[in-house]
């Protein structure tokens, strides 16, 4: 049966973030993931993952100043020590939060550089983070997000990301597969999720067109939860949505899928 992470930066967003871990542990999720933990002290965010009995399951590496556009560093030219600072920064939370997988944000393209360079700024980066995260049994995830929420993203589709990961070649790499911008760029998800097998190790999901809660929209998710768990994913399911409401009067879906 599938495991569901409640995402922290978008669900319970009715009270401040450090009040969002118990109602994610009242409303039955049994793990956590955010954005970026960098504004809290790691002794706060350990001590409530312990309370509530919580899994860290993901956050993401610092992505540089969020508030004037900056989408993540890794493809970018000239940001190599910046990009290197942040990997540090995220071991100093992953580690004591037992955190397994850390999200690299790949950045928008940059007009003053050619795609060649980008892609090759980009490889060394994640191979660099790759390599310092092996060290302490941690996999660093890219994830290809749609160019209607994130216009001018590095990384947009399955496909790219496939091609990415044969050149960065690091065993700890893999895909973070959010059926809502796949669904957005490609479709065809079950076909997907069959290419993709063993390429990915954290799925996330969201409503189509409205990024809500997975039982509104286009996508059947609960077929697709049982196709999941036919083929024997193990990883978790994370829940990055926006609530159409009050969180937990959107979670029958939560109910229907965990019976």
């Amino acid at each position: 049966m599938a495991r569901f992470a409640a995402n922290l930066s978008m669900m319970f967003n009715d009270v401040p973030f450090i009040e969002r871990f118990s109602r994610a542990a009242d409303a039955g999720f049994s793990g956590v993931e955010y954005l970026f933990p960098y504004e809290e002290s790691v002794e706060k965010l350990e001590a409530l993952l312990t309370k509530h009995q919580l899994t860290q399951v993901l956050f993401n590496m610092p992505a540089g100043n969020w508030s004037i556009g900056d989408r993540g560093m890794a493809c970018l030219p000239g940001r190599e020590k910046e990009f290197v600072a942040g990997v540090h920064k995220a071991m100093e939370y992953a580690l004591p939060l037992g955190c397994k997988q850390i999200h690299v944000m790949a950045g928008k393209w940059d007009g003053q550089f050619t795609q060649e360079r980008q892609n090759e700024c980009y490889i060394a980066n994640i191979q660099y983070a790759a390599d310092v995260m092996a060290e302490h049994d941690i996999n660093v995830l890219i994830e290809p997000i749609n160019i209607r929420d994130m216009p001018g993203y590095f990384l947009t589709t399955s496909k790219q990301a496939e091609e990415l990961l044969k050149a960065i070649d690091r065993k700890n790499v893999f895909i973070q597969l959010d059926l809502y911008h796949c669904q957005i760029m490609e479709g065809d998800l079950l076909r997907t999720i069959e290419r993709l097998w063993k390429k990915f190790t954290h799925v996330q999901i969201a409503s189509v067109p409205g990024r809500h809660e997975p039982d509104d929209g286009e996508i059947n998710y609960f077929w697709l939860f049982k196709k999941l768990d036919e083929m024997g994913y193990q990883g978790w399911i994370g829940c990055e949505y926006h609530p159409a409401g009050y969180t937990e009067e959107g979670l029958g879906w939560l109910v229907k899928a965990q019976s």
